[in-house]
C-alpha cells in the first residue's frame, strides 16, 4: 500500500509541493495502511489460533488461510485500480458515494471497459494475487521451520501481536482513534488524498448520514437564509422559502415580440481552468471564448457539487443535491420537485440527451416533474450510437435543431453533452473537418491536461457549439432565441497561475464552470465576476425573459442582484460528499468546513483582484453561511413539491 502511494505521488505529479508537507503525507498514509494490515493480521491471528483453523497444525487449514490471503490481496489491488481511476478522474479518492454508480450498473461497466485496458488491468491483478500468494506460502514454510517454543513464550508472543495489532488499528496515542478526516489537517486537499488509504476512505464513509434533514437546525438558519432569499413574509414557524416572483420588463434590448425561446446547453466537465476563457494557453475553446464576448459571461460561477446527474438536478430544481450516497435523481421519496421551467408556460418543453435518460434515474427526474416534456433520447435519432453515451455531441445538437427549427411556439429545450468524458470518444466521420492535436505529456500537466485524448475531447466540444450555433443561426429562431450555457461540473487539477492557489490546494478547479447567457440579438454583451452559483441560472433566466416565477430553490436572479448590491452579497455553496465538507465562495473568499472533524480553511478565492493587505477577517460568518446553505438544501429536497394543476374550466374546485 505504501508503494502504492508512492505511485500515487510520482504519477499525480506532487513536483511543486513542500518536501516537509509531503513526507507527513506519507507518515499519516503509512499509519492508515498499518491499519489495514493489522485488521487483517488480527483476524488471521485470532481465527488461527482455534485448533481445526491452524494453518502450522492442518494442511487443509494452510491451504485455506493461503487462498484466502490470495484472494485479498488480489481485491486490495482491485480496489487501488478503481481508486487510483478514480481519483484520475475526479481528483478525489474512492469513497463509498462510488456505491451510486451501481444502479445504473450498465452504463458504468461500459464506460468503463471503453475508457481503461479492463483485461490487462484484471490480469495484472491476478498476476499480483499470485505472486503476493506464492509470498505468503514461502513465509508460512519459513515460518514453520522455527523450533517449537514453551507455551509461555508463545502466549507472550500472540499478547505482544495482539496488543501491536489493536494499537496499529488505533492508530494514535490518545482518547480518540485515528480518523479519516485528520489527512485534511495537512491544509491542503491534494495531500490529504495522497495521504488516504481508500479502504480506510471507503469504510469511514459508507456510514454516511441517514437522516433527511434536521428540523431544528434549519431553524437556527432560517433568519440569514429567508434574508439571502429575499422572502417577503418570513415565518420561521412554517419554514417558508417559497418567493412568488412577479412579472419585470424583460432584460432584453431587442424587439422579442413576446417571450424568447430558450436553449440550456449543460455541457459535460466544463473546467474553467482547461478552457480558452481564463487564458489557458493551450486555447481548447476559441469559439466558446468568442460566444462569451458576445454574451452576459459570469466567469465566477460554480457548481454546488462534482457529478453530473447532480449538476442536473441542481440547475433544473434550484437545490444542491446533498444526499449522502446515492444522487436525489436515484430516491424515490423525494422524486417529485419544483422547477421553474414549468413557469415558462407559454413554451413547448423539449429535453435532448445522446444517451439513455435511465442512466441515474434522470427520467424520473424530468418526466415526473417537467409538464407536457418532449423527450429525446437513446432511440430517437437518426445518428448512429458511438459509445456508451450515445450518439455524438454534434450530432446531438444538429438533429435537436432539426426539432427546433420546426416550432411555431415559442420553446423551451435543454440539450446535454456527454463527449467531453471517458471514454473519450470522436466519431470518425468528423475527423476530417476536426483535426486532432498531439502535444508532450509535460506540456499537457502543466496546462490541465492529462492526456491528449482528454484535450481533444474538449475541443471536440467547441467543435459541436460551433457546429450548432453555425446552423441556428440560418434558423429564423436565433434572433429570438436565448441560449444559455453551463457546466455541469468541473474536474479537479492544477490551476496553475491562472488563480489564486487555492483553487488547486481546496479543490475549486471541481466546482469554477462557465455560466453564459447568449442572444446576440436580444442582450447586450458583459462580463460580470460576481460570485454565481448553478442554481441561480433559472432565476436569472426568468428575468431576463420577462416570466413571472414561483421560487422554493437557493438561487437567486442574478442580474436583478448586479442592480441591487452589484452581486456583493452573492454566495456560491458547495458540498464534497467525499470528504464530507461543506463550503462557501463568498466576498472573494472561500471557506470549507471539514463535517467529520479537522481544520476548517479559510483562503482568497477571488481572481480578479489581489488579496487585501492586513489581517483576514473571522470566518465565522463564512461557516454560518456553509451550515445554512447545508441544513435548509436537505430540508428543501423534501419540500419542494410542484404545485397541483388548477383544475379544468367549467369543473369544481
Amino acid at each position: 500500500m505504501t508503494l502504492l502511494r508512492a505511485g500515487t505521488y510520482l504519477f499525480f505529479n506532487y513536483d511543486g509541493a513542500d518536501g516537509a508537507a509531503v513526507q507527513s503525507a506519507f507518515l499519516l498514509g503509512l499509519r492508515f495502511d498499518l491499519r489495514v494490515a493489522a485488521s487483517v493480521a488480527l483476524a488471521v491471528l485470532v481465527l488461527g489460533s482455534v485448533p481445526f483453523l491452524d494453518p502450522f497444525r492442518r494442511p487443509g487449514a494452510r491451504r485455506g488461510w493461503l487462498a484466502l490471503l490470495a484472494l485479498a490481496a488480489a481485491a486490495l489491488m482491485l480496489v487501488y485500480v478503481a481508486d487510483f481511476l478514480h481519483y484520475r478522474y475526479l481528483n478525489q479518492r474512492l469513497s463509498a458515494t462510488v456505491l451510486g454508480f451501481a444502479a445504473d450498473a450498465g452504463i458504468s461497466a461500459g464506460m468503463v471497459w471503453q475508457s481503461y485496458p479492463v483485461l490487462r488491468l484484471l490480469a495484472a491483478v491476478a498476476a499480483g494475487g499470485v505472486l503476493l500468494w506464492a509470498g505468503a506460502r514461502r513465509l508460512h514454510a519459513w515460518a514453520g521451520r522455527a523450533p517449537a517454543a514453551t507455551r509461555a513464550r508463545r502466549a507472550g508472543w500472540y499478547a505482544a501481536a495482539t496488543v501491536a495489532a489493536v494499537l496499529a488499528i488505533w492508530g494514535r496515542p490518545g482518547q480518540y482513534p485515528l480518523r479519516w478526516s485528520d489527512a485534511f489537517n495537512l491544509r491542503s486537499d491534494a495531500l490529504a488524498h495522497l495521504a488516504l488509504n481508500p479502504i480506510q476512505s471507503f469504510a469511514s464513509t459508507f456510514g454516511f448520514e441517514g437522516v433527511a434533514y434536521d428540523a431544528a437546525a434549519v431553524r437556527t438558519h432560517y433568519p440569514r437564509m429567508s434574508a439571502y432569499l429575499g422572502v417577503a413574509a418570513p415565518d420561521a414557524a412554517r419554514l417558508e422559502f417559497a418567493r412568488s416572483e412577479p412579472a419585470r420588463s424583460p432584460r432584453l434590448t431587442g424587439p422579442a415580440d413576446g417571450p424568447p425561446n430558450v436553449v440550456v446547453v449543460i455541457c459535460e466537465s466544463f473546467s474553467g481552468y482547461k478552457s480558452s476563457m481564463w487564458g489557458n494557453p493551450l486555447d481548447p475553446t476559441p469559439f466558446f471564448a468568442e460566444l462569451s464576448r458576445q454574451g452576459v459571461f459570469f466567469d465566477n460561477c460554480f457548481t454546488p457539487h462534482v457529478g453530473t446527474a447532480r449538476g442536473v438536478w441542481a440547475t433544473l430544481t434550484g437545490l444542491p443535491d446533498t444526499e449522502p450516497q446515492e444522487t436525489a435523481s436515484r430516491n424515490p421519496a423525494i422524486v417529485d420537485q419544483h422547477t421553474i421551467v414549468n413557469d415558462f408556460a407559454a413554451h413547448e418543453k423539449f429535453y435532448f440527451l445522446g444517451g439513455s435518460t435511465s442512466w441515474a434515474n434522470i427520467r424520473g427526474l424530468l418526466v415526473n416533474n417537467i409538464r407536457g416534456l418532449n423527450l429525446y433520447e437513446e432511440g430517437s435519432y437518426k445518428s448512429p450510437r458511438i459509445d456508451v453515451w450515445g450518439i455524438s455531441d454534434k450530432n446531438l445538437f444538429l438533429e435537436a435543431h432539426e426539432v427546433l427549427k420546426r416550432q411555431t411556439k415559442p420553446f423551451f429545450a435543454v440539450i446535454q453533452t456527454a463527449d467531453n468524458h471517458r471514454p473519450y470518444t470522436i466519431p470518425k466521420e468528423d475527423l476530417g473537418e476536426f483535426r486532432k492535436v498531439t502535444l508532450p505529456a509535460a506540456e499537457l500537466r502543466k496546462y490541465g491536461y492529462e492526456s491528449n485524448d482528454e484535450l481533444n475531447a474538449f475541443r471536440y466540444t467547441d467543435f459541436s457549439f460551433r457546429k450548432f450555433i453555425e446552423a441556428a443561426r440560418t434558423a429564423p429562431y436565433f434572433d429570438r432565441t436565448v441560449f444559455v450555457f453551463v457546466g455541469d461540473h468541473g474536474i479537479g487539477g492544477d490551476a496553475g497561475a491562472m488563480f489564486p492557489a487555492a483553487w488547486t490546494e481546496q479543490n475549486l478547479t471541481c466546482y469554477h464552470v462557465p455560466l453564459l447567457y447568449y442572444a446576440p440579438k436580444l442582450l447586450a454583451p458583459q462580463r460580470i465576476g460576481a460570485v454565481a452559483s448553478q442554481v441561480d441560472l433559472l432565476p436569472t433566466l426568468a428575468g431576463i425573459a420577462g416570466i413571472p416565477y414561483l421560487n422554493r430553490g437557493l438561487g437567486r436572479d442574478l442580474l436583478r442582484q448586479q442592480e441591487i448590491d452589484g452581486g456583493r452579497s452573492n454566495v456560491a455553496f458547495v458540498i464534497d460528499h467525499n470528504t464530507r465538507s461543506v463550503g462557501v465562495v463568498h466576498g472573494g473568499r472561500f471557506l470549507n468546513h471539514r463535517r467529520s472533524g479537522g481544520r476548517d480553511e479559510f483562503v482568497w478565492a477571488d481572481f480578479t483582484r489581489p488579496e487585501p493587505a492586513g489581517p483576514a477577517p473571522e470566518f465565522d460568518g463564512h461557516r454560518a453561511l456553509a451550515l445554512a446553505f447545508h441544513e435548509t438544501a436537505r430540508y428543501l429536497l423534501r419540500h419542494n413539491p410542484k404545485p397541483a394543476l388548477p383544475p379544468p374550466r367549467g369543473t369544481a374546485d
